[in-house]
Parts: C-alpha cells; sequence; structure tokens
C-alpha cells in the first residue's frame, strides 16, 4: 500500500511540475485570477462529476457505517490552499516557472518544522537539510545580491501555506471522503479566485476562451486529478515519504520549462538547484536509511 500511495504523489507531482508552464503560458493575456477563476472552475465541475460517480459507493459505506464526509475538511484545506496558490499566481507574472517550481519545493523542509510545532519530534538532519536548502534558494534566485525579487519572495511565502496544506491534508485523509474534501477544497479555491478577479482585473471571455488548453490543464489535471491524487496517495504513504515524493514537481517544473518554454538557467542557478535538491533528501535521510536496512 505504501508502494501505491507513493506512485500515486509521484503522477500528481508530475502533473504540478508540468503545470507551471500551463499557468505562465496561461496567464500571457488573462490576470492570475481570472486565470484561477477559470481553471478551478473547470476542476470543480470535474470533480463534481467524479463525486456523483461514487455515489453507490458512498450509499454501501453509509450503510456500512464507514462513510465520514470531506466537507468541512474540505473548506479548511480550500482556504489555507487558496492563498498558497493566489500567491504562487500572482508570483508567476514577475518570475521564472522553473525558479517557482524549485523554490515551492521548499515545503519539504517546512513540512518537518511544522510537524514538530504540533508536537513531533525534528532531528539535526532537519536542520542541516534546511541549511543547504537555503543556500540552494540563494543561489538560485538571489543573483549575488542580498535580497530575494519580489517574484520569489511571494513564491516562498506561497510554500509556507503550502507546507500548511500537506500538514492538514495528512491530518485528514484517512479520516474522511477523500473525492468530498477535495471538491470542498477546489470550491473555496474557485470561489476566492472568482471574487479576487471581480475585485482587481477585468475579465474578458476573448482571452480566456484563448487559453483554453492552459486553463483546462491547470484545472482538470492539476486541480481535478492531482490533488485528488494527493489526498488519496496521503491515506496510503507515510508523511515523510510522501514530501520527498511531491517534491519531485519542482524536478518536473524545471525539466517542462526547459523542454517546453525555452527557459534557460545558469551554472549557479543550477548548482543551487543541485542543494536545494540535497537539503529535500537530507532532511529525510533517516527515513531513507531505515527504509534500507528493512
Amino acid at each position: 500500500m505504501q508502494l501505491k500511495g507513493l506512485l500515486l504523489l509521484l503522477i500528481a507531482a508530475f502533473i504540478w511540475g508540468t503545470t507551471f508552464v500551463a499557468q505562465m503560458v496561461g496567464m500571457e493575456d488573462l490576470g492570475p485570477f481570472t486565470y484561477a477563476m477559470s481553471r478551478y472552475f473547470l476542476g470543480f465541475l470535474f470533480l463534481i462529476g467524479l463525486w456523483r460517480l461514487r455515489r453507490n459507493q458512498r450509499e454501501q459505506e453509509k450503510k456500512r457505517g464507514t462513510y465520514h464526509p470531506g466537507w468541512r475538511a474540505g473548506f479548511g484545506a480550500g482556504a489555507i490552499m487558496f492563498v498558497g496558490t493566489s500567491l504562487q499566481q500572482v508570483a508567476m507574472l514577475y518570475t521564472t516557472a522553473g525558479k517557482t517550481a524549485f523554490i515551492t519545493a521548499l515545503y519539504i523542509i517546512l513540512v518537518p518544522m511544522g510537524a514538530a510545532l504540533l508536537g513531533k519530534k525534528i532531528f539535526g538532519e532537519n536542520w542541516a537539510g534546511a541549511g543547504i536548502a537555503l543556500a540552494g534558494l540563494y543561489l538560485l534566485s538571489i543573483h549575488g545580491e542580498f535580497s530575494l525579487s519580489y517574484g520569489d519572495g511571494l513564491v516562498l511565502l506561497s510554500a509556507l501555506f503550502w507546507a500548511a496544506q500537506i500538514l492538514f491534508i495528512d491530518r485528514y485523509a484517512e479520516r474522511v471522503d477523500a473525492i468530498e474534501l477535495s471538491v470542498a477544497q477546489i470550491a473555496v479555491c474557485w470561489l476566492g479566485s472568482t471574487l479576487a478577479a471581480l475585485l482587481f482585473e477585468t475579465i474578458s471571455w476573448g482571452p480566456i476562451a484563448a487559453a483554453w488548453f492552459a486553463i483546462f490543464y491547470g484545472g482538470v489535471m492539476s486541480g481535478g486529478v492531482a490533488f485528488t491524487l494527493q489526498i488519496v496517495g496521503q491515506k496510503y504513504a507515510e508523511p515523510g515519504p510522501a514530501a520527498i515524493v511531491m517534491s519531485f514537481e519542482a524536478v518536473f517544473g524545471a525539466v517542462s520549462s526547459w523542454l517546453i518554454l525555452g527557459e534557460l538557467m545558469s551554472s549557479t542557478q543550477i548548482a543551487g538547484c543541485a542543494l536545494m535538491m540535497a537539503g529535500v533528501l537530507v532532511t529525510q535521510s533517516r527515513l531513507l536509511f531505515a527504509k534500507q536496512r528493512r
């Protein structure tokens, strides 16, 4: 079951990583909130259809007494996710898809720290990994200056909320209906993005229609499929290994931005990426070595 969960999370990481490219393309003529509104609307429709398809199975679970609704947990997860995705979406107006993917991967450092605040012990390798990853972030983002760019700072802030979302999902994934949790989560993101688009942007249907594929991919594949795979995958995988696998969205994001968008990275930035990934692995070294000894 552990392997099943990790495979589901790897597929989710691939979809998330390639979605960074879809976000960049989709926002060429759209505001960040208009794009988010459109993508999450499609994701919501997809998930509602999936929820209706499971109605017979849900009725059977109710008869067995194993059904636990996921709406309330989904609303909480959605509120956290809306802030994280909004910060990330706006940040991509000021930074590249590849850098966004790697900086977002810092949630792998933040997750064990958040777990420590919730009463779990944090080990020395967590601090060592955080230091290595921060050194990588310096090489990747600062370019010899002593301050992050505006876009990089927003992405870094969004990473805090993604870490909170992972911890929140870890708490409820095994307890409630995964599809209902996902529906509610995406619904909150859709409604929040719609409100923000109406307040801060001018919504034009022509550019939305022109960006249909980027919206479809970001909505159905990322919003609908990948986040549902995350919830189901975290039912079976331990938080440490799960976070490692999900962090590979950074690798998929950098590679896809290079292949599709033609983004170039200097040798210093590549070294920064390597250090960030090394930090990711160091934070979970205890779990990796434990797996090898079994």
